[in-house]
């Protein structure tokens, strides 16, 4: 196995370890996140109200419309709680069925956001591992052009190397941005559980 010198070592390790250490073990090769990753939200998980009811109606474009404002976490809770209490207020007899009809749009919209962020999270891996890659081939030739020299320092190693430095900050802003994005599938999975309970306190 190739030597890697003591510094050029140090500075790969800094940034070329996992931007979750710590955490339990991923669920799958590619996935990056100290949260597990898990399957699509599902109905009796957040749920417990009414069945989806069998009939639908002709315009369902109020449901719609307002399961895909409860759906953006742009709405804020409290907007959210007054819609849906207007929504109700305005359904009439057949309220628990359409506030049913509107939770059932709302986590599927959320479960498609979901979907796209975990795919989305699964490339940005993939695209650190390859950095990775490319780092430990830029360290090991560093390595053997320091094999019969004396180490650089630290500062002068950045200085030495520029390509080396900028993968370097390029990985490090790249691991800080994943860890708030894996927090978005945890979010999502809170914001539907919230939907769910508004509105079955309306039921």
């Amino acid at each position: 196995m190739r030597r890697v010198a003591p510094i050029v070592f140090s500075v790969f390790c800094a940034f070329a370890a996992p931007a979750q250490a710590g955490g339990p073990p991923p669920s799958d090769g590619d996935w990056p996140c100290v949260q597990r990753r898990a399957g699509a939200i599902s109905r009796a998980a957040v749920w417990s109200g009414p069945e989806t009811p069998a009939s639908r109606p002709d315009n369902e474009d109020a449901e719609y419309l307002l399961a895909r404002k409860l759906a953006s976490r742009r709405t804020p809770m409290a907007e959210a709680e007054s819609l849906i209490d207007q929504f109700a207020q305005e359904a009439g007899a057949d309220k628990d069925e359409r506030l049913t009809r509107v939770f059932d749009k709302a986590l599927e919209l959320i479960n498609a956001e979901r979907d796209k962020v975990i795919a989305g999270i699964l490339r940005y891996a993939r695209g650190q591992k390859i950095l990775a890659a490319k780092v430990r081939e830029e360290a090991e030739k560093i390595s053997d052009a320091q094999e019969n020299q004396e180490p650089l320092a630290p500062d002068d190693l950045e200085k030495a190397h520029p390509e080396l430095k900028w993968d370097k900050r390029i990985f490090d802003d790249r691991a800080r941005a994943l860890t708030a994005v894996c927090e978005t599938p945890v979010l999502l999975e809170k914001r539907a559980f919230a939907i769910a309970q508004a509105l079955q306190r309306r039921l």
